[in-house]
């Protein structure tokens, strides 16, 4: 059964950082591309981020690129999103997904920027 768990969301002001974190367990996590999305009430739901199964192919949204690092440990079947600078703007929902047969999610995690 595949489960994806984030963690690490919260309450930030404008120029923080936050690190996301997603547990993955019930597929095979290290041949896997994995990625963050995004979603505000109201808006679609935005890619944020890519990695692939290795971790040495990471694509970003131009929104985040530069600020936002997106990383894995294999050993810990864990994915992650190192998130600096933050704006107002980055305040979503925030899911990891993989693709096993069908797309699976998180259940996310809330990051608010706001002063």
């Amino acid at each position: 059964q595949v489960q994806l768990v984030e963690s690490g969301g919260g309450l930030v002001q404008p120029g923080g950082s936050l690190t996301l974190s997603c547990a993955a367990s019930g597929f095979p996590f290290s041949v896997l591309a994995m990625t963050w999305y995004r979603q505000t009430p109201g808006k679609k739901r935005e890619l944020v981020a890519s990695i692939s199964g290795g971790g040495g192919s990471a694509n970003y949204a131009d929104s985040v690129k530069g600020r936002f690092t997106i990383s894995r440990d294999n050993a810990k079947n864990t994915l992650y999103l190192q998130m600096n600078s933050l704006k107002s703007e980055d305040t979503a929902v925030y899911c990891c997904n993989v693709q096993y047969g069908q797309d699976y999610w998180g259940q996310g995690t809330q990051v608010t920027v706001s002063s």
